[in-house]
């Protein structure tokens, strides 16, 4: 990991902007090139049988590292903050997830999962944790404090997903973090949508914070990446886990991942500029019943994202005033710069239907209407507005309005 003493590395005063430019950063090693070179390899040779036997050498194994995964976990940890003792790469977000719960779970123990958490997520704690005899019981997202009513003495970790990336959520990370901890539970976070940049998970309490690179990190829908931010009281457990379960990601993902992470915070920016501009010009459709976005004064947990978070993403949900499942269908089929797909966190604007009822278990939905999520991307927000204008037409043509 690249220290604050480095000559090109980042340093304690630097910014974010700045620590995701520098960090992970050492041309003095690659004959002054600014980007650390891909490494595809395997093998390492030692010089001799004795450095072998004694295992002497920076790198031992491709699996264990190489200098393309070290670049990336220095300049990962350099964006986390002063808390994160390191990070972990894999090759995809869910694998983050799993990884992260296998490392701070045993058979016999019990989890806490809130009931907005990606649909995934849900499905590897009712397979594989119960399985393996960890038992899970989800929770209210807007439970808060009122969390500690629910731990058990089997309970060793709570999970939290803020916002929720469907139903958009804002959970009480501090507080939840602080009633997990006075019982000794570990806090694990799904921190995709804010990224480091706008919520510094550890500082807030978490002790692993996951993401799926394969959104914002990698900005450009071509790679599947995860990565899990760990602190000292984690970071051990989460390292050998993932080397165990041989867990690796492939050298050019890798690459993409870490060039994607020097432009996150300008295209972070723009995503958000763009979004808002969007979420507002929603609000005011009439066929718009709310937007669910947490940085409008309209959301329910505003004054929380306020309080914690230092932007938005965008990636955000509508509920439309009642209309026949056609109608959405046509208002989705009548986009143009909107492509209807799984992920989000590229460049490219998304928009899907969802329905959260067949998932929740401790909560009801009842939205209202019927529910898309939308991904702004990189568009001009006033071309995207004008898609979407059409959009509603068709709708209200299918509506029979």
């Amino acid at each position: 990991m690249t220290s604050s003493d480095d000559r090109h590395g980042p340093r304690p005063e630097h910014g974010p902007r700045t620590r995701l430019v520098l960090g992970g950063r050492r041309p003095d090693e690659h004959y002054g090139f600014v980007n650390t070179p891909v490494f595809h390899g395997s093998t390492v040779l030692y010089p001799t049988a004795g450095d072998y036997l004694g295992r002497r050498s920076r790198y031992k194994y491709a699996r264990r590292g190489t200098p393309t995964s070290e670049a990336l976990e220095s300049a990962l940890a350099a964006i986390e903050g002063d808390a994160c003792a390191g990070v972990a790469l894999l090759p995809s977000g869910l694998a983050a997830i799993s990884a992260a719960l296998l490392a701070v779970l045993k058979a016999g123990d019990h989890l806490l999962v809130s009931d907005s958490a990606y649909d995934p997520t849900r499905t590897v704690c009712d397979t594989i944790l119960t399985r393996w005899g960890i038992e899970t019981t989800y929770y209210d997202p807007a439970i808060g404090a009122g969390i500690a009513d629910l731990m058990r003495p089997d309970t060793r970790a709570v999970f939290v997903e803020s916002p929720g990336s469907l139903s958009f959520e804002i959970q009480d990370i501090p507080a939840i973090a602080a009633a997990a901890h006075a019982r000794d539970a570990v806090v694990l976070m799904d921190n995709t949508w804010a990224t480091p940049l706008f919520f510094r998970a550890l500082d807030h309490g978490v002790d692993l914070s996951i993401q799926s690179g394969t959104k914002y990190i990698g900005g450009h829908s071509d790679i599947m990446f995860g990565c899990v931010a760990a602190n000292a009281r984690t970071n051990k457990a989460l390292r050998d886990t993932v080397f165990n379960m041989g867990l690796c990601v492939g050298p050019d993902d890798m690459n993409l991942a870490q060039r994607g992470l020097r432009t996150l915070a300008v295209r972070l920016a723009a995503h958000q500029e763009a979004a808002l501009t969007v979420a507002r010009w929603l609000e005011g459709r009439p066929e718009v019943l709310r937007v669910l976005h947490p940085a409008l004064p309209s959301h329910p947990g505003h004054a929380l994202w306020r309080r914690d978070f230092t932007g938005s993403s965008g990636l955000f949900s509508v509920v439309f005033r009642p209309v026949p499942p056609a109608a959405v269908e046509a208002f989705l089929d009548a986009l143009t710069l909107f492509g209807i797909g799984a992920s989000w966190g590229g460049y490219e604007s998304l928009a899907i239907p969802f329905d959260c009822t067949p998932i929740r278990t401790a909560t009801a939905w009842a939205p209202g209407g019927p529910t898309v999520r939308f991904h702004i991307g990189l568009e001009d927000p006033a071309d995207l507005i004008a898609d979407l204008d059409r959009g509603f037409a068709a709708m209200k043509i299918a509506a029979g309005a």
